[in-house]
């Protein structure tokens, strides 16, 4: 159950942000079908498999990825709408807000060594996150869509 609602705000938000991009209205379905794929099973890897967050999200972006390849086909449209609009809603903002949060109390001379220890931990995350989002939209392109053949 708490996948479908999962699903369902992630196509809302995927959605949302495909308007805010001005995608053509007849890809909004399926940008907001590859934003609930994505976190959904990003969702579902973590809690049935136990995969950390950054492998999940490796995972789930490759996902949403060959959708993107998938639909781009179908619906002769770029893959980018629906590969971006996918994985909006699997940015890490609490981690990069996190880490920020804690390199402010550093700087504010509030903060001690565990909270840099903290604050550089989020923020490794979070670029792992990120790293895993591009290299996981990017994978069918690597795969697939190659132009000439690497000698």
């Amino acid at each position: 159950m708490i996948i479908l609602e999962d699903a369902f705000w992630s196509a809302f938000a995927a959605l949302g942000f495909a308007m805010l991009f001005n995608v053509p209205r007849r890809t909004l379905i399926a940008c907001a079908f590859a934003g609930a794929i994505g976190h959904a099973s990003r969702t579902l890897l973590i809690q049935s498999i136990g995969l950390t967050i950054e492998t999940a999200t490796f995972v789930a972006a490759a996902l949403v990825g060959f959708l993107g390849t998938y639909l781009a086909k179908h619906l002769r449209a770029p893959s980018l709408i629906f590969t971006v609009t996918g994985v909006i809603p699997m940015v890490p903002g609490l981690f990069a807000y996190t880490a920020m949060l804690r390199f402010l109390e550093l700087s504010l001379g509030t903060g001690d060594e565990t909270i840099l220890q903290e604050a550089m931990v989020y923020f490794i995350r979070t670029m792992l996150i990120l790293g895993a989002l591009a290299l996981g939209i990017s994978l069918p392109r690597l795969l697939f869509l190659r132009r000439r053949p690497v000698v």
